[in-house]
């Protein structure tokens, strides 16, 4: 019996050695994997922040370029009504003499009778007039449906065959002219220099423009400013 608890004295204790060994890199490496997990919770959670801060953000800077748009719209339209309100108050302030007619602040004759550019210029003259001059579509559209016949207006380019220019002296920017035309008379010996321009009656309010010899006999239309 001695023998034997001896033998089981002398048996050697357990070593522990290994099972430590064993623990200490799983637990570091869970803690490891732990620490990963949270630095990438982390990062969501940030990225989620800054996109719902950038939401916020355009969010509010698109309804603050909604506001001036809106903003700048009503006070365009303001300044519109305005401008026409002041538009109508001087044209109802002005006036034309009897038989002249009233368009954009100048007033408008269409002649009785028929003669020669130059003729229907030195009768506009007498007037404190003179030929009428086209800026504008919306004063192409009332010269054509205010004359009844062919009529002459203030273009001319005597002074340098193809140089158009209006009776004021200013270039020719806009133009209305008929298909072909200018031609100077297609080299037609029988229609002669065609030097000065008519408005072709009864034809579409655009694209009615044609030159013709200055001697032709033609209707006028006479331009003046308006009386205050």
């Amino acid at each position: 019996m001695e023998d034997i608890y001896t033998n089981v004295e002398k048996k050697k204790p357990v070593d522990t050695t290994l099972s430590t060994n064993q623990t200490g890199p799983r637990s570091s490496e869970s803690r490891f994997h732990g620490a990963v997990v949270l630095c990438l919770g982390l990062l969501s959670v940030f990225l989620l922040a800054g996109l719902i801060g950038l939401g916020v953000y355009y969010h509010y800077v698109n309804h603050g370029l909604t506001e001036e748009r809106d903003l700048l719209n009503a006070n365009l339209t303001e300044t519109t009504e305005e401008l026409h309100q002041l538009q109508n108050s001087s044209e109802q302030n002005q006036t034309c003499p009897a038989g002249w007619k009233l368009f954009s602040c100048s007033c408008y004759l269409l002649s009785s009778e028929s003669g020669s550019w130059s003729t229907g210029r030195q009768d506009c003259r007498e007037k404190g007039a003179d030929l009428g001059v086209i800026d504008s579509l919306e004063k192409q559209e009332f010269f054509s449906t205010f004359n009844e016949e062919a009529t002459w207006i203030g273009l001319t380019d005597r002074d340098t065959e193809g140089t158009w220019k209006w009776i004021d002296g200013t270039p020719l920017t806009l133009s209305y002219w008929g298909t072909d035309q200018p031609d100077n008379g297609g080299g037609d010996p029988q229609w002669g220099e065609e030097y000065c321009v008519h408005i072709r009656a009864g034809t579409q309010t655009v694209e009615n423009w044609n030159d013709l010899s200055c001697g032709a006999s033609l209707q006028w239309i006479c331009e003046k400013n308006a009386d205050v």
